[in-house]
């Protein structure tokens, strides 16, 4: 039985975001209380109805939270969470897919304009006092997106935005989703995921926007790399699994590629060792694609959409997972 709304409790857990806050001015009037470090956590877990949480949670938090019964995930990807442990201890747990979407394809197109424009390169001889002159040598020229391809390698919320953005750019953009069928989303072409060796030679911008699945993990490996143009850039605001950093690390040391934009690594925060660092073609941002000003706010609204469902005795939650 989901508790009422005079007996629920709601525990907000992150290490900076600012849901409490942002959730007491809505006044609802629903108790909550807010943590910001697993083991404050770990200790107070048990007075929680209701959670919203990413980073923090860990599946051994189940046997403590007896009272739990909803998760309201701060992200879209859920991989941390144990599907099956959740449903055993009856909570139910939906995803925050969307709450983001403006805010990353917006990042995404950020870090297309900042290779295109070569932006971090200006930045750095801005550090350096340094005026470049003009350049005889087309190849180290800022360059125009008109009249490029952007492939887009998932086709939902993003990526379709991100289409649409580009468009007002005038490129020519291919999608590439599970189900072509599902519909363009903004494109001028879009195919199935298993024709994406066949379209990197033509792209000049592959723009990663899928989730994280046993079927993108490594998806842009070796091969795939070597498909790709030597003038192409690469930009990641998927997950960092779904490139080969490796092999990526590889390419961009060889002139495999010109350049990469990423926001997202497969260990993060992103080891001081890591060449990516100090690559002069690449642009690392701290996965922040998402992190914008209006994000607490979005959350909050999936969670107290849900909750009405839940009162209402729905079966269906919006983004559900368990």
């Amino acid at each position: 039985m989901f508790p009422t709304r005079d007996n629920i409790t709601i525990c907000f857990a992150h290490v900076a975001y600012q849901f409490q806050m942002q959730f007491e001015k809505r006044n609802t009037g629903l108790k909550s209380f807010e943590v910001r470090t697993r083991d404050e956590l770990e200790s107070r877990i048990g007075g929680a109805d209701v959670l919203l949480i990413s980073g923090l949670w860990r599946n051994d938090l189940v046997p403590l939270a007896g009272k739990l019964r909803f998760i309201q995930s701060i992200s879209a990807g859920v991989d941390q969470y144990d599907r099956d442990a959740l449903a055993a201890a009856a909570i139910r747990l939906a995803s925050a897919q969307g709450a983001n979407a403006s805010a990353v394809s917006e990042h995404a197109f950020a870090l297309i304009l900042a290779l295109a424009r070569r932006l971090p390169e200006a930045r750095d001889n801005q550090h350096r006092k340094f005026w470049r002159g003009m350049l005889g040598d087309l190849t180290r020229r800022e360059d125009e997106l008109g009249g490029k391809t952007l492939l887009i390698v998932g086709l939902g919320r993003i990526g379709g935005r991100v289409a649409r953005l580009a468009k007002a750019f005038d490129m020519h953009v291919i999608g590439l989703r599970r189900d072509p069928t599902a519909g363009n989303n903004g494109t001028d072409e879009v195919h199935g995921i298993e024709h994406l060796h066949a379209l990197l030679p033509r792209a000049d911008v592959v723009a990663l926007t899928c989730p994280l699945t046993p079927q993108t993990e490594n998806l842009i490996d070796t091969n795939a790399l070597r498909l790709m143009k030597p003038s192409a850039h690469l930009v990641n605001c998927a997950r960092g699994r779904v490139v080969d950093e490796t092999a990526l690390i590889a390419c961009l040391q060889n002139d495999g590629i010109a350049a990469a934009g990423i926001d997202v690594t497969v260990e993060e925060p992103l080891p001081r060792s890591s060449p990516l660092w100090d690559l002069p073609n690449v642009l690392v941002t701290p996965h922040t694609g998402g992190e914008t000003r209006h994000y607490e706010d979005n959350v909050i609204d999936l969670l107290m959409e849900n909750l009405a469902r839940l009162w209402r005795g729905e079966i269906g939650l919006r983004n559900q997972v368990v």
